[in-house]
């Protein structure tokens, strides 16, 4: 089967107070979490996103579901904001909000976010990353720290970190730079340059555009799910 679309998610930080979330949560304690007035929002936002929006641009054509990183949230920098400090609440919580995404993709892959929200070498998010039956690489693992994913119209490459920005004078610089150490790597290595290179972690979507032999190349980040936090 031939797939033409791709739909990329990350940072949605799921089990912080500010992150995405579900109606209600039953947590390992036997309690139940109902998230905030603004939670809520952007829960509804989640949805219409996923059921209202998502099959119109995808013209009801299969999709392939990128996970770009931090979906959980984690225990990390002493931080007071969870909801749980339980990681298998966490993971509960994301699974409820990418079951139905990822149960309609023609497939799935996750690539590992920052080790504070998705623990050493990924292992929070690994096992979500299993429980989603998302595709493995090479040597079985379900998560990755890059993807390389190959479209007719060339190589996307996934990663997590892009540098952020304290001014929005210089948003994209960073995203400029990125496109080109890919480049770079790829004509140092022998690989295929990227013609997309997909990033996360800022919480912010933005877009640049690189003229190049094929027209141009893309460099572009995904905004996060998760509300202002004290770290911000």
């Amino acid at each position: 089967m031939t797939v033409h679309n791709i739909v990329v998610v990350s940072d949605l930080h799921c089990g912080c107070q500010f992150g995405l979330c579900p109606d209600a949560v039953r947590l390992d304690g036997g309690g139940t979490y109902h998230p905030s007035r603004l939670q809520k929002i952007v829960g509804e936002w989640w949805q219409e996103w996923q059921h209202d929006w998502l099959p119109v641009v995808c013209r009801g054509e299969p999709y392939v579901l990128v996970i770009n990183g931090d979906a959980l949230e984690g225990r990390h920098h002493n931080a007071t904001t969870q909801l749980s400090q339980n990681i298998a609440d966490h993971q509960r919580i994301a699974y409820d909000c990418l079951y139905g995404l990822r149960n309609n993709a023609a497939a799935a892959y996750y690539v590992r976010g920052t080790e504070a929200h998705g623990g050493p070498a990924g292992e929070y998010e690994e096992r979500l990353a299993l429980q989603l039956d998302c595709v493995p690489d090479e040597n079985g693992l379900y998560t990755r720290w890059e993807l390389r994913y190959k479209t007719a119209g060339g190589i996307i490459d996934f990663q997590h970190h892009i540098a952020t920005c304290g001014s929005n004078q210089y948003e994209t610089t960073a995203l400029c730079r990125e496109y080109a150490i890919a480049c770079e790597e790829a004509g140092r290595w022998g690989y295929e340059a990227p013609a997309v290179v997909a990033r996360a972690h800022r919480h912010r979507q933005s877009e640049t555009r690189v003229p190049t032999r094929d027209g141009y190349g893309i460099c572009f980040t995904t905004p996060g799910w998760q509300l202002k936090t004290p770290l911000t």
